[in-house]
């Protein structure tokens, strides 16, 4: 059982559901220590004092706020969690939203919300149901980690999910990005929707989603445990320069659809239309002459 991060309740009007929040995540990457490569010794940080020049433990640290160079403000544990807020101790449901008109951008971490004892069961379980049902997602704002956050609450296999969502300020404008100003036709519009109905899957459950990077880096360690040859490193394809973008659309498709055993000629990929001839007006002829049409061009 993953260990609980905060415990408080969720405020949903006159209705409280107290509840235990756990991380809906967990990191299978591989991780590193730093080491003295002359004689492999541990390298650890430790902490300092700069007015007593010397090492102080945990119970010696505490939080503060520099409020100017000569003046430091203490600010404990405590206090932080007894702060002036309805959201101090509680997610506090502000409003309920479709999911899709959230951008994905803000949403951040997932969290598992779990009943707090046999009273919570009853609220809990009409709060998954009525958001089940509502299609909608809560918008809530809690305080974690001294600071306040805003978050939504949906329902995953009827179990409450929070995920943390960034402030409409903590995202940058767009227009930090030049975007291309080159000009796309309607077939190579058509050409890359061909590509991406070839490329559909139903669910992420593919082989294609695994995490290779990790397992390569595992491969490495092992090899080198055993004091075997590292694996052979695979020679990555160059990328080719792209002088034709709907030829290369539609090797793209066959690709594709080869991977999967499919027929590779690709039927669906609309063909460039030719270039519809222009016309010139004809130059006034000096006399007239019957039966006689204007040169195209």
């Amino acid at each position: 059982m993953p260990r609980t991060i905060w415990s408080g309740a969720i405020s949903f009007g006159l209705v409280t559901v107290p509840i235990h929040v756990t991380s809906a995540t967990e990191h299978h990457t591989i991780q590193f220590h730093q080491y003295h490569l002359e004689d492999m010794g541990r390298v650890r940080v430790r902490k300092f004092c700069e007015l007593e020049g010397r090492e102080v433990g945990n119970a010696e640290i505490g939080k503060g706020y520099e409020y100017a160079r000569d003046q430091v403000v203490p600010i404990s544990d405590e206090e932080l969690g007894n702060l002036p807020l309805p959201t101090a101790k509680a997610i506090e449901i502000a409003a309920f939203v479709p999911l899709e008109s959230i951008d994905p951008i803000r949403i951040g971490d997932g969290y598992y919300l779990a009943p707090d004892g046999a009273v919570a069961g009853k609220p809990y379980k009409l709060l998954v149901q009525a958001l089940g049902r509502s299609s909608k997602v809560a918008v809530a704002k809690y305080a974690w980690s001294g600071r306040e956050r805003l978050g939504i609450v949906r329902v995953k296999d009827d179990v409450l999910v929070l995920h943390a969502m960034r402030w409409p300020d903590e995202i940058r404008d767009p227009s930090i990005v030049d975007p291309p100003t080159a000009d796309i036709d309607e077939q190579e519009i058509d050409g890359a929707l061909a590509l991406m109905e070839t490329m559909a899957v139903d669910d992420l459950s593919g082989d294609q989603f695994r995490d290779t990077y990790t397992e390569a880096l595992a491969k490495v360690i092992e090899a080198k445990r055993e004091d075997q040859p590292l694996p052979d490193v695979p020679e990555p394809a160059e990328p080719g320069k792209v002088l034709d973008l709907m030829a290369a659309l539609q090797e793209s498709v066959s690709k594709a659809r080869a991977s999967r055993g499919e027929d590779a000629d690709v039927h669906e990929m609309p063909k460039p239309k030719k270039a519809a001839a222009k016309t010139q007006p004809a130059k006034k002829a000096a006399k007239k002459t019957a039966g006689r049409r204007p040169r195209s061009a």
